[in-house]
């Protein structure tokens, strides 16, 4: 009965490390063989936000490693490799937490302006009427 329960779960999750093409592309599959299989993923995609976001693999990010993979037979060279691979993930993880901010401090900055030209738009009005 667990393997029946977690099918499901495995599938979703080497789709979403293949990211989106590959939902997109089990949805076509579905529509091509039988319908409702198509319709189903297609309204689980909606649903979940796997259709309108960057990548599907960014949202098991902190679940699962990105990268896995094969052995060479070196220990010293796969060692290399791992934290190789492990210091380049972490170096992205700042340059996203980096691009947010920095989104963050250019949408503050947007909306101070819209605040202060609305500001100044009520002190010009208020003059107007005075001076009339």
């Amino acid at each position: 009965m667990s393997s029946v329960a977690t099918w499901p779960n495995q599938a979703e999750q080497w789709l979403d490390a293949r990211g989106k093409g590959a939902w997109i592309a089990a949805m076509v599959l579905g529509f091509i063989f039988f319908w409702p299989v198509g319709l189903a993923l297609l309204a689980y995609m909606i649903w979940s936000k796997r259709m309108f976001n960057g990548s599907c693999a960014k949202r098991t990010h902190h679940s699962m490693p990105r990268h896995r993979f094969k052995s060479s037979g070196n220990s010293a060279f796969d060692a290399y490799k791992s934290e190789t691979l492990r210091r380049l993930e972490e170096e992205q993880d700042a340059f996203e937490s980096f691009l947010q901010r920095l989104r963050e401090a250019k949408d503050k900055a947007e909306f101070d302006q819209f605040m202060d030209d609305r500001a100044r738009k009520a002190r010009s009005d208020e003059a107007e009427p005075a001076g009339a």
